[in-house]
Order: structure tokens, then C-alpha cells, then sequence
């Protein structure tokens, strides 16, 4: 049987697309816990009852949210592992930080969302946490810090985190960094690309 996403996705323009990207944002600004369908409803311009009718309650929708997003992160790897597959590392850090930051500043919720997952003290179910350890085993491996999934140590897994974190905190920090470097968002965007090159890929390749 097809999902809300599913449909929600195969028509961008319905009103279950509508209540997806209108919580999508939300749920990126204030968590979880500080949002409630009556406010997903409210900024789509439709009765409760017509929320409820397209995803049910809350926490079917948030979990919705997160497998989008899920979902377009892995879409993401993989087109990082086609364009860098065969590639020194340096290439695969220079694709992967101009790919994965391009992704993240195009989608600010996705970074909100993946940083209360973290850190929320009231958070749900973490139905984000295995994602997550699946992400960070498959680039330890596409680094070339594992050889497979067997066999990724906690200090190759703690330097992708180290990788994954820096684009994540420029991405959702950006209104309070880019105030403190006094710069526009299309000179912010450029000035953590070069900076996540200049300290990443040294370290990784030893240069």
C-alpha cells in the first residue's frame, strides 16, 4: 500500500505535500515538542480535522518528516559515492563538503531536525538514531577508514561525526555566524566550504 509520503511526494502540489513542507519547517525551528498539529495546520491555511485527515496525529506526521529527510540525505550519499567512486580521498572530501553543505543550506530544517535528534533532552523515540549509525559506517568505509561494515572502529566513526558535525553546526548556526563574520549568505555559504576544506582535508590526508 502506497504512504502519505509516497503520495506526497508523487504530487508536490497536494495538500498532503503542503502539510509535509509546512512541517518540515516547523518541526526544524522548534523541535518536536514545541510544535503542534493545531500550528502545522494554522500555517498551511486548513482545519485540524483536514491534518488529521491527510497524516493522522503528530507523531505519525514527525515521523514522516524525518524519513524524508532521511531519504534525501541518502539520496545524497549516493550521489557523492558516484561522483568520487575510484577518487583519491582528497577528491571524495572536496566532493563530499561541496554536495553535503550544498545540501544542508538548501534544507536548514534537515540540520535543525538531525541536531535535536542529538541533542533534545524531550525528544521521541530517536527513529532517527539508526539512520544515523548507518550513515556514518558507509562513509567511514567510502573514506577508506574501514574496509566494511564489520570492522569500523569507534575513532573511524568519531572522525566522520567530526566531518558530518562541522557542516551541520555552520548550517544551523548560520544566522548567529554569519552576524559575527559580517558577511552575506552567498559569501557565508562559500567562507565554511572553504573553511570545512581547509581544516578537513589536511587532517584526513595528511597535507
Amino acid at each position: 500500500m502506497i504512504t502519505p509520503l509516497e503520495k506526497a511526494r508523487q504530487n508536490p502540489g497536494s495538500m498532503k505535500a503542503r502539510i509535509l513542507n509546512s512541517a518540515r519547517r516547523l518541526f526544524g525551528d522548534y523541535g518536536f515538542h514545541g510544535v503542534t498539529t493545531r500550528m502545522v495546520a494554522k500555517d498551511v491555511g486548513i482545519d485540524i480535522s483536514t491534518l488529521h485527515y491527510h497524516w493522522g496525529d503528530k507523531q505519525n506526521l514527525y515521523e514522516s518528516v524525518v524519513a524524508d529527510v532521511n531519504d534525501e540525505i541518502c539520496e545524497k550519499l549516493i550521489e557523492i559515492e558516484k561522483k568520487v567512486h575510484g577518487k583519491s580521498l582528497r577528491v571524495r572530501l572536496e566532493v563530499a563538503i561541496e554536495v553535503m553543505a550544498d545540501y544542508l543550506f538548501d534544507n536548514p530544517e534537515a540540520s535543525n531536525l538531525i541536531l535535536f535528534s542529538y541533542f533534545g533532552k524531550t525528544r521521541p523515540d530517536s527513529i532517527m538514531d539508526s539512520k544515523m549509525s548507518e550513515y556514518v559506517t558507509n562513509i567511514a568505509i567510502a573514506m577508506g577508514l574501514a574496509p566494511d561494515k564489520m570492522d569500523v572502529s569507534p575513532q573511524a566513526n568519531a572522525r566522520v561525526l567530526a566531518v558530518w558535525n562541522s557542516v551541520i553546526n555552520f548550517t544551523s548556526g548560520e544566522n548567529l555566524f554569519r552576524s559575527i563574520l559580517d558577511v552575506d549568505r552567498k559569501q557565508y555559504i562559500e567562507v565554511v566550504k572553504e573553511t570545512l576544506r581547509f581544516i578537513l582535508i589536511p587532517a584526513f590526508t595528511k597535507e
